[in-house]
């Protein structure tokens, strides 16, 4: 079987085909409902479906699309993902990672990382965009495990002392002051989590709660890129409120913010590299 870095090679190839872009600058990968924020972003100047890149799985989740934009941001020249694959899809973490893998292959050096969450931290509230500080793993996965990567690229024993840039969150909160930092715990799921759940993520440390973001982050510092993370908080997490969870509700708010954040994301953009 090929080996996912020279299929993400491959895949990267094609993107600088099909965009008539040799290279780009930033990805962003847009969470759950997050779509429309990338009209916010900026025109595209071309938009590839996933399908024509090799290696990307369908969506099976409401609010990801299949497609990737080529947007111009300042002097910076970005991808811009729908939507992403998920470890509840049945998906291995090698497919959940591909676009991180595609994108520094393309020739990306910062990863924005983008997700609709849970809040944890009392404070939090649906609609609000949280810095991502530093995340929690416990999907018990990781994309550097099996087979150690061919020659040529880093050792997989990646430090993860700095997941998420600090400097990058200084250029974040210079666009928007307002802007708070959390901890994120990255659970498989699909289902929400009970509320012992959620009082063990709060003892343990963790502002936000989510199902994605904490492979992509671990893929991107591996090849040396530096990652930012954005969550919208979409509802407060199980046993904090009244309200039952639905991701239909989940996949609303994303929606209904997404102006706001594509606006701050298209304020960040032309800062980060």
């Amino acid at each position: 079987m090929t080996d996912p870095y020279t299929i993400a090679a491959a895949s990267a190839e094609q993107l600088a085909r099909l965009t008539g872009f040799e290279a780009h600058h930033i990805a962003v990968v847009l969470g759950s409902g997050w779509a429309p924020a990338a009209d916010a972003i900026g025109p595209p100047d071309a938009v590839i479906p996933l399908a024509e890149l090799g290696g990307f799985p369908e969506p099976t989740v409401p609010g990801h699309v299949p497609a990737v934009r080529s947007v111009r941001a300042g002097s910076n020249r970005a991808l811009v993902f729908l939507g992403r694959a998920h470890l509840y899809e049945g998906h291995q973490p090698a497919t959940v990672v591909h676009g991180i893998r595609t994108a520094i292959a393309a020739g990306c050096r910062v990863i924005v990382l983008t997700n609709a969450a849970g809040g944890i931290r009392p404070g939090l509230r649906a609609g609000q965009p949280v810095l991502i500080s530093d995340h929690i793993n416990l999907t018990g996965q990781s994309p550097l495990a099996g087979p150690p990567a061919p020659g040529g690229y880093p050792s997989r024993f990646t430090d993860l002392s700095e997941a998420y840039s600090a400097k990058l969150r200084a250029v974040a909160r210079a666009a928007d002051p307002s802007l708070e930092e959390g901890v994120y715990a990255a659970l498989v799921g699909p289902h929400y989590e009970t509320p012992a759940e959620i009082r063990m993520l709060r003892a343990a440390g963790a502002d936000l709660v989510g199902m994605s973001t904490a492979l992509e982050a671990i893929a991107a510092r591996h090849l040396g890129a530096e990652v930012l993370g954005l969550s919208l908080v979409t509802n407060l997490a199980a046993g904090l409120s009244d309200q039952p969870l639905d991701h239909s509700e989940v996949v609303a708010a994303g929606q209904q913010a997404a102006l706001r954040m594509g606006t701050l994301l298209a304020e960040i953009l032309p800062r980060l590299a």
